[in-house]
């Protein structure tokens, strides 16, 4: 059994050339997100990968109380595709080599970009879609799907992410967006935790039209 208490957090976070302009509300978003978090009883451990055409992991499995603020450095291209497949496939290994019963409850992955993919070299729309597909329907992984400058829920149906949980944000409303996701994910988180054993796992709330609307341009 794993421990319906705990939550592990993966964020991947794009840091391509483009997001120099909405630097400062990542920043301060990811801020926001992470506070949502800290509102929510029992333990949860984050991780922060980020992108561009290389993969960089900030930070493994860290405390949420110690998830420091985000320092932002935008430059290249947006190899997505790879960043999502590294992403993923560490956190599969990371989490098999646990114990069952030291195994977080509830596995979250937050993906944050705000351009289409352009520079990936390994893996292609369609094996990503199939490995979180995979993760989804056997391990019960939420993803989430923030895009910018795209139809992030056609993009994220595309990866395999639920139209649910894909959002299209402004540049100019990329806090909002990142505080939003955050509440819907403690949300999740919480009625997670509060389902008896062997329920069958709740769903992330969607997004509704209205805050769809909100997070536009």
């Amino acid at each position: 059994m794993t421990r319906a208490d705990l939550t592990h957090l993966y964020f991947l976070l794009d840091r391509s050339g483009s997001m120099q302009s909405i630097k400062s509300d990542i920043e301060g978003g990811f801020a926001a997100f992470v506070d949502e978090q800290r509102k929510v009883a029992g333990e949860c451990r984050v991780t922060l990968a980020q992108f561009d055409d290389e993969y960089d992991v900030v930070y493994s499995s860290r405390p949420l109380a110690d998830v420091p603020p985000l320092d932002l450095r935008p430059r290249n291209m947006t190899a997505l595709h790879d960043a999502m497949g590294r992403l993923i496939g560490s956190a599969g290994d990371e989490l098999a080599r646990l114990p069952e019963d030291e195994r977080p409850g509830t596995v979250i992955v937050a993906i944050m970009t705000d351009g289409l993919e352009n520079a990936s070299k390994e893996w292609d729309g369609p094996r990503i879609k199939a490995l979180v597909e995979q993760q989804t329907k056997e391990w019960s992984w939420q993803f989430l799907y923030m895009g910018a400058d795209q139809d992030a829920v056609e993009v994220g149906s595309s990866l395999g992410v639920a139209a649910a949980a894909s959002v299209t944000y402004g540049r100019g409303k990329s806090r909002e967006a990142m505080a939003m996701a955050g509440g819907k994910l403690g949300a999740y988180r919480a009625a997670k935790a509060a389902a008896p054993a062997g329920a069958p796992a709740p769903a992330m709330a969607a997004f509704t039209d209205e805050e769809r609307a909100e997070l536009a341009d």
